[in-house]
């Protein structure tokens, strides 16, 4: 009998859960808890690990296949997934024009811990979840055995393994706040957390799709919505990947504070989101609100999209 997944990678769980001092907070009578899900795992991190573990065990040890952008965090962790598994890895990528290219060091990385890589036209690649357009993919790279884990890690399985994100922080806060791309982990976070509580989701994508995104993987995973939750989709800062000097000097101040690298892409637009929503009065005083640190510092992708 394979031995379980959580004896062979020794994932960090609970993740901690730590109070900070933060003045932007405490003025208005908030506390403000962080989520240490980066330390779950120093290469399976934070909501990659709650999110391909139950697919990882439904793969029963066949090739992964999976999907994502240049710099995608899914596809760093599935890769490194399969190299700490002995599992053959498929990513297949979004942008044909960059099989002409040098990798950059986000895909650099995949492909060392050994992930074979297929880049795909933005057009296939915006149709990859038609059932047709993702057997002719399958057939083309040899891969019709394997096992597909959609974008961003986001099923019915990932939702349902999310939940423990959420059972994790009952009674420790009102407000669970988590950056948001494809919203599996908002769907589990919110079905985990206790009655009362509410979980808010920063999309970091333009064009407010991800409500009806979350809703829908709700019903795959439980047949019915569940939990309290609501998507802010002001802080994108202009799409994935789009981060603003003035984004980079607020993550780097908000290290410089409290000793946390901060992810640019995510993590800092969900911290960034609510010290604006705190300022607006969002939250009522006495609110303890936790933010949900899904990821880590990744340099080389980081620097190349800062802009």
């Amino acid at each position: 009998m394979p031995r379980p997944l959580t004896d062979v990678l020794r994932p960090r769980l609970p993740s901690p859960l730590t109070e900070v001092d933060d003045d932007r907070f405490g003025r208005h009578g908030l506390r403000l808890l962080l989520k240490r899900d980066d330390l779950i795992h120093p290469e399976l991190i934070g909501n990659k690990w709650r999110k391909l573990a139950p697919n990882l065990a439904a793969a029963r040890g066949r090739a992964l296949v999976t999907f994502g952008g240049a710099y995608s965090n899914h596809l760093r962790a599935t890769a490194a997934a399969g190299r700490l598994l002995g599992v053959p890895t498929l990513g297949i990528v979004r942008g044909q024009e960059l099989a002409e290219r040098p990798p950059n060091a986000s895909l650099a990385r995949c492909v060392r811990d050994g992930m074979r890589l297929h880049f795909v036209d933005r057009a296939t690649y915006r149709r990859k979840s038609d059932p047709d357009v993702l057997a002719a993919l399958l057939d083309a790279t040899g891969a019709t055995d394997a096992h597909v884990v959609p974008e961003g890690g986001s099923n019915a399985r990932a939702v349902a393994g999310c939940t423990e994100l959420g059972r994790e922080l009952r009674g420790e806060a009102d407000v669970v706040a988590v950056a948001c791309g494809t919203g599996g982990t908002l769907a589990g976070l919110a079905a985990g957390l206790a009655p009362g509580q509410r979980a808010l989701g920063v999309s970091v994508l333009k064009g407010g799709f991800l409500t009806a995104d979350v809703r829908a993987l709700q019903e795959a995973a439980f047949g019915c919505p569940r939990g309290t939750w609501h998507i802010e989709d002001r802080f994108h800062c202009g799409g994935y990947a789009r981060v603003p000097a003035a984004l980079v000097a607020f993550a780097e101040d908000f290290e410089r504070r409290h000793g946390v690298p901060v992810e640019h892409l995510y993590v800092a637009k969900m911290l960034h989101a609510l010290v604006v929503l705190a300022e607006e009065g969002a939250f009522a005083p006495g609110t303890t609100l936790a933010a949900v640190v899904t990821g880590a510092p990744f340099e080389g992708a980081q620097s190349s999209t800062s802009r």
